[in-house]
């Protein structure tokens, strides 16, 4: 079973290239999910697998590719499932616990929503396995998740599906203690950390946690 991580980059918005650099770890695999080969040459760096149905491929950078030895898996246009979810698969099959999804949180609504739900796919749920742009941070928690990042960051917890029981923060403004959130309720959003780490345990419930960090000054 792999032990290094995997950062698979989608096909969706990048806004800050450098913030995305600096999360990049020594021993990272790089995976793209077909356009999303554009943003990991940006950062002067090649795939170790391209998967999808290279339809938002130049030609020049397929050669390229090619040429380069970069290991791709190619699918029909014509599929049930998006390049995102074939190349999540391909990590799996690789044996991959800890995955970070680079670029998948802007761009059309459709397709964010639909990377967000792809989280709660039940062989995924009890993997390290997050949405991450190097400015926002997406992940679901079901018992309890240590977040990383300084005070002044944000963070917004939404419940998924129904209501969370029981939820406690640790390191946050605004703190609950044992407390139920509703999805129709707005009273979760827009926490902030005090501290360098933040700490949300669940008692029951899906609940999705969205850390936005503070931009990093000049």
């Amino acid at each position: 079973m792999a032990t290094t991580r995997a950062l698979i980059f989608a096909n969706g918005l990048l806004p800050d290239l450098e913030a995305a650099r600096r999360f990049l770890q020594t021993g990272d695999v790089l995976y793209a999910a077909d356009g999303g080969t554009q943003h990991i040459l940006r950062l002067g760096l090649l795939p170790d697998l391209v998967v999808g149905d290279l339809d938002s491929l130049e030609k020049e950078d397929l050669e390229m590719l090619n040429a380069a030895g970069v290991r791709i898996v190619r699918h029909p246009q014509d599929k049930n499932l998006t390049d995102l979810e074939l190349t999540i698969n391909c990590a799996l099959e690789e044996g991959h616990q800890s995955l970070v999804i680079v670029a998948a949180l802007g761009g059309r609504l459709d397709m964010i929503l639909s990377n967000l739900s792809l989280l709660t796919r039940p062989d995924l749920l009890e993997r390290d396995i997050r949405l991450d742009d190097g400015v926002e941070q997406a992940f679901f928690l079901r018992h309890e998740a240590h977040i990383s990042g300084k005070a002044g960051d944000i963070v917004s917890l939404l419940p998924w599906g129904g209501g969370v029981e029981q939820v406690t923060t640790i390191g946050l403004r605004w703190t609950l203690t044992n407390e139920d959130l509703n999805p129709y309720e707005t009273r979760s959003i827009s926490n902030e950390m005090q501290t360098s780490e933040a700490i949300i345990r669940v008692g029951s419930g899906l609940l999705l946690c969205i850390h936005r960090r503070q931009k990093s000054p000049e």
